[in-house]
């Protein structure tokens, strides 16, 4: 891709983003058909939209959540300013299709994984890693069907990134914890209750953790200390409505929570 075809794209993309609208595809003179074009294009989304970058999320970390937009593996997005919350915070549904609610285990970067040629062991990430924190990913696509949209286009389109609430650091000495066997119990308020494990991240937040940080390395990217990355639902996705209150609990770890307007 020429970097005004990326531009081009990023511009759909996020004017997309803006009013609420979808699209069936990207134009085929400005469509990503390979990860690498993908990622070099959600990083025009985030130039375009003027923001910076917060942290990184990771779609796809389940085989059932691959099935549900279509990829045959994990994708990484940006998180960005403007679009996150603190717990308790009132999150608008307006313009979305999704309509779901993700708990996620959050780490903050303390330090920089730059990149480089060896693959980083998970010992080696989770050595840079300041604080561990509950979270809530909304996601949401600006593709008419994600399903059928493909990895690249998926990837530029921030991997379904949207909206992002982040719980307060856990106080727990969480490196102690197994938390891949770590239970986290949700509910929508007054309508049902959901739980979930870390094992259903990639077969662990910190393995979650780990895949991004050797994708990035791969594309000469990197973790920056002080992003946070959100590695991944560890239950089925919540169904939420306008109106609903959303209240995680991650035991020892502490809670996250959020409310949900039209």
């Amino acid at each position: 891709m020429t970097p005004h075809a990326m531009q081009d794209a990023a511009r759909s993309l996020w004017n997309n983003w803006l009013s609420g609208q979808r699209m069936r595809e990207l134009p085929a003179a400005c469509r990503p058909t390979t990860r690498a074009e993908g990622y070099a294009v959600q990083e025009q989304v985030m130039a375009v939209a003027g923001r910076t970058q917060f942290g990184w999320k990771i779609a796809a970390t389940s085989g059932a959540g691959q099935r549900h937009i279509g990829v045959d593996g994990p994708l990484a997005g940006r998180l960005l300013d403007g679009q996150v919350s603190p717990s308790g915070a009132t999150i608008s549904l307006r313009g979305t299709q999704m309509f779901v609610a993700e708990p996620e285990f959050a780490f903050r970067m303390g330090r920089d994984l730059a990149p480089r040629a060896q693959p980083y062991d998970t010992a080696e990430v989770l050595a840079a890693v300041d604080t561990l924190h509950p979270a809530i990913e909304v996601p949401d696509s600006r593709f008419e069907d994600f399903a059928c949209a493909g990895g690249p286009q998926l990837i530029a389109d921030n991997a379904c990134a949207h909206l992002f609430v982040l719980g307060p650091a856990t106080a727990a000495d969480w490196r102690a914890l197994d938390l891949a066997a770590h239970a986290v119990q949700a509910r929508v308020e007054g309508r049902y209750e959901r739980s979930g494990k870390g094992e259903n991240v990639l077969g662990g937040p910190q393995l979650a953790l780990t895949w991004i940080a050797n994708e990035l390395s791969a594309i000469g990217i990197g973790l920056r200390a002080g992003h946070v990355v959100t590695t991944g639902t560890c239950m089925v996705p919540l169904e939420i409505v306008p109106g609903d209150r959303v209240f995680a609990d991650y035991g020892v770890l502490g809670s996250v929570e959020a409310r949900f307007a039209g």
